[in-house]
């Protein structure tokens, strides 16, 4: 064989492998109980290596879901909680990544108003097809991989818990809420821990992606809405002060 029909079939072949490769499984196990996320680390591979930054150094082990909005989305990565809610230290900013599209089960970057490569360590689910509003919005929503299995009905299930102020909550009634009653993990939908369980490069092969094709056909950067998408630090302290209450 000729060394340049060899070096193409090569390169066909790595091409075509490449397609699916490096696409790691995580595990979310969480109060409600456990599911899997496979992640497009080939098409979004600095926004994977991002959070599997701080899945590594154990950064969400017992972190809590502090929003979910019904049908729209559920947001985590911003706190942990053990006796009193503490911001998760956060790495760099991660470029953006608007590959693929915010439609049901996946999962993406949350980031702040009007700077579109200002994700760090928090990450939503998409409980609906949000495409038409995310896939442009704030420069796209960077997804990075896909609810697997019947992950996306345990997802479902968080997003119909009750909430205050947005946080969804368990075994706590709107008049607790009001009245900023003693709160507790076993109150909070917590994320007891997130794992590698799967580094196979061929995990993903399987799955297909929807493109978002929004972003590519359009040149304007909207922020509209977009401001609440990071946690904001009065929740922090509201969370403070509930559970300081459980001390006193």
């Amino acid at each position: 064989m000729k060394p340049t029909i060899a070096a193409g079939i090569i390169a066909t072949m790595a091409a075509a492998y490449s397609s699916f490769a490096d696409a790691t499984i995580v595990e979310f196990q969480t109060s409600q109980g456990s599911f899997q996320v496979n992640l497009f680390d080939q098409k979004t591979p600095n926004t994977v290596d991002n959070f599997l930054g701080y899945v590594d150094r154990g950064d969400y082990r017992s972190s809590y879901i502090h929003r979910s909005v019904s049908n729209f989305i559920v947001q985590g990565g911003a706190y942990t909680f053990d006796d009193q809610s503490e911001i998760i230290a956060t790495q760099s900013p991660v470029v953006n990544e608007p590959v693929y599209s915010n439609v049901a089960g996946t999962i993406a970057m949350a980031k702040r108003s009007g700077d579109k490569n200002s994700a760090t360590s928090q990450w939503f689910f998409n409980v609906g097809d949000n495409s038409a509003n995310l896939d442009l919005q704030n420069g796209g929503f960077t997804v990075f991989g896909q609810v697997i299995g019947d992950g996306l009905e345990i997802v479902k299930k968080i997003n119909s818990m009750d909430t205050c102020d947005d946080v969804p909550v368990t075994n706590y009634t709107a008049d607790e809420c009001r009245q900023g009653a003693t709160l507790t993990s076993a109150n909070l939908m917590m994320i007891n821990d997130i794992v590698i369980i799967d580094s196979d490069p061929n995990s993903a092969i399987d799955l297909s992606p929807v493109e978002n094709t929004l972003i590519a056909d359009s040149e304007t950067d909207s922020s509209s809405g977009a401001a609440w998408w990071l946690a904001p630090l009065a929740l922090l302290v509201a969370l403070r002060r509930k559970s300081a209450k459980a001390l006193n």
